[in-house]
């Protein structure tokens, strides 16, 4: 989908509001309270009523587009800018995109701009088997001494990376990088039937594997220190790619992210990052923006 397409395709709120019905309701409109499919189309603005519980809603009902003033041709609009940059955008980006230099709000792109991210946070999401590589990063923040895993005294957010070959990635905002924050992720993410898992040789990784169930013949490990960075099939590489495309959208597209909204940033690079080669990622993420929680400007700068 490009840019000209949205705007011949979706022009006014009516034409949008029926792709987002068609999206939430793929076998008929239901009620968001009770589920009942027994409903009556009000003549009022797109509006339906629930024969069972009398309850009047629309497409955006309960969704991310919940209680919002904006016209849904300047969401989908964002929604395509935001997934199909390929760093993201920040938001003082899109606004001068959408609005121009000095029309609209800062805020209000801003608030547009985590909305649509919240909505491109994965939900039950497959386990990764196959070959799968594991790794951190540290970002933002200045380091004041320390390399490595050796690091106590800088003030950088920690990023773990999990990756399969071929497969999914996953980020993770992650507290630590001991072992049982490790074994955590490792749990949570990678199928116990995997073929082997590669990392380098940060030494919380094999206790790690061990508290994981992950046993030892199916860990390997790729030693950087020793300057070895691909022993035929024991590598990092895939893993590292993505690190460097989150640092670049980082350093080149949002410039300045905080510790409390970094994982919300991750989930948007995980999220379009998986869909690269998907021709119908524009309308997958608005599949995910109407069944996801509506997200409230308090919940977010609480």
């Amino acid at each position: 989908m490009t840019l000209p397409e949205v705007n011949v395709l979706y022009p006014t709120d009516d034409r949008c509001r029926e792709l987002l019905e068609r999206l939430r309701w793929p076998e008929g409109v239901m009620c968001p309270r009770c589920k009942d499919t027994r409903v009556s189309r009000l003549k009022e603005y797109a509006r339906y009523e629930c024969v069972g519980c009398e309850y009047q809603f629309t497409a955006t009902s309960g969704t991310i587009f919940h209680d919002s003033h904006l016209p849904l041709p300047i969401w989908f609009i964002a929604v395509l800018l935001l997934c199909e940059a390929k760093k993201g955008m920040r938001a003082h980006q899109l606004k001068r995109t959408i609005w121009g230099q000095h029309k609209g709000s800062y805020k209000t792109a801003w608030y547009l701009c985590h909305r649509i991210r919240a909505a491109m946070k994965e939900v039950d999401a497959p386990m990764l088997d196959g070959t799968v590589e594991m790794d951190e990063t540290y970002v933002g923040g200045r380091e004041h001494r320390g390399q490595g895993w050796n690091r106590p005294d800088n003030n950088k957010e920690v990023v773990i990376g999990i990756r399969q070959r071929g497969g999914e990635l996953r980020f993770f905002h992650a507290s630590d990088v001991k072992s049982g924050t490790l074994a955590k992720y490792i749990q949570e993410n990678v199928s116990a039937d995997v073929d082997v898992m590669v990392t380098d040789e940060m030494p919380a990784y094999p206790k790690a594997m061990i508290s994981a169930g992950v046993h030892g013949s199916k860990h390997k490990t790729i030693r950087h220190k020793s300057k070895i960075y691909v022993d035929g099939d024991i590598h990092t590489n895939t893993v590292e790619s993505a690190f460097s495309l989150l640092k670049r959208g980082i350093m080149g597209s949002w410039h300045k992210i905080s510790a409390k909204h970094l994982p919300a940033y991750l989930d948007e690079m995980t999220f379009r990052f998986n869909r690269r080669k998907r021709s119908d990622l524009f309308i997958d993420t608005l599949r995910h923006m109407v069944t996801a929680d509506p997200l409230t400007f308090e919940t977010l700068t609480a």
